[in-house]
């Protein structure tokens, strides 16, 4: 196994299954990351081990955060990748969490890591989380896509066939080193309101979280983001409400989603999926081309 894995133990586990969430792009609204978190919270997950930030982060991209301990010696955290050991209460499988930042660097590297560890640990099958900007309105339930390449997974768990074409995040990769591992692997995306991209989405987690324990067949107690769900939507109806085009445009997307079939939704969640990949990249490279013009050879 790599140097740049770091493991305290390595948990035996029944019908494992690795659930990955990452910070970044692949986390519009936080609604993966935040998802993430609630498992581990829920199932009182156990970290085991991280992947080395060193070789695959650009620091000066992600940088490390200071903090104060007792408010008095600083502590460096860095960006990192941690494994959780759970086992659900009541369920039929044991879960590995992975949690944290997507990667800047060597992802072919970084995803031959996590599919040689849950070939390791006989992992039966891999779970990604994900969130995207979409045309969706915050006063209703986030709308889950599930996709696979495995037609036998497809049918399975009631996915649907990946017919994405375009550019893609590590969560993509990842899911080409499962396919080279022999390792079955499904991805989960939940629709976050693009108006307010920047908010925390709390329902988008929900979603996430409900749809995890349906494919999964465990039992998950997800009223606490109900709770957060309800406050994140009136805290953005009353924003909202302040601006008459922005208020009649939600209402058009009401209208839209209620009047909408499941498949219709599912093709709008593909295609809006598509749409942010090509919005992140323009917008990514504009930033790039403006930040070299403005730092104009300061160091």
């Amino acid at each position: 196994m790599t140097d740049d894995l770091r493991l305290e133990r390595r948990p035996e586990l029944d019908r494992g299954v690795l659930v990955a969430a990452f910070r970044g792009w692949n986390d519009g609204g936080q609604g993966a990351s935040l998802a993430g978190s609630f498992l581990a919270r829920a199932w009182a997950a156990e970290r085991f081990g991280e992947i080395d930030p060193e070789t695959f982060f650009d620091f000066q991209a992600t940088r490390p955060h200071v903090s104060l301990v007792e408010g008095m010696s600083r502590r460096i955290d860095w960006p990192e990748n941690a494994f959780f050991h759970a086992t659900p209460p009541g369920a039929p499988r044991d879960v590995v969490l992975l949690l944290g930042i997507e990667p800047s660097l060597r992802w072919r590297s970084f995803t031959e890591i996590v599919s040689g560890l849950a070939r390791e640990l006989r992992v039966e099958m891999v779970v990604t989380l994900g969130s995207l900007l979409a045309d969706v309105p915050h006063t209703r339930a986030a709308p889950v896509t599930g996709s696979a390449s495995d037609e036998e997974l497809v049918h399975r768990l009631g996915l649907q066939q990946s017919r994405y074409e375009g550019p893609t995040g590590i969560v993509g990769v990842l899911h080409d080193a499962c396919r080279a591992s022999g390792l079955q692997s499904a991805s989960l995306w939940a629709a976050v309101p693009h108006y307010v991209s920047l908010t925390p989405s709390p329902r988008a987690a929900k979603a996430l979280c409900d749809r995890l324990a349906a494919l999964l067949g465990v039992e998950l107690d997800t009223s606490d983001l109900d709770e957060a769900g309800e406050e994140y939507s009136q805290q953005v109806s009353e924003a909202v409400a302040a601006d008459a085009d922005t208020a009649a445009y939600v209402e058009e997307l009401e209208r839209r989603v209620d009047s909408a079939t499941d498949d219709e939704l599912h093709i709008a969640s593909g295609e809006s999926l598509a749409a942010e990949l090509t919005r992140f990249l323009r917008e990514r490279d504009q930033e790039e081309d403006g930040g070299d013009a403005a730092r104009g050879g300061q160091p």
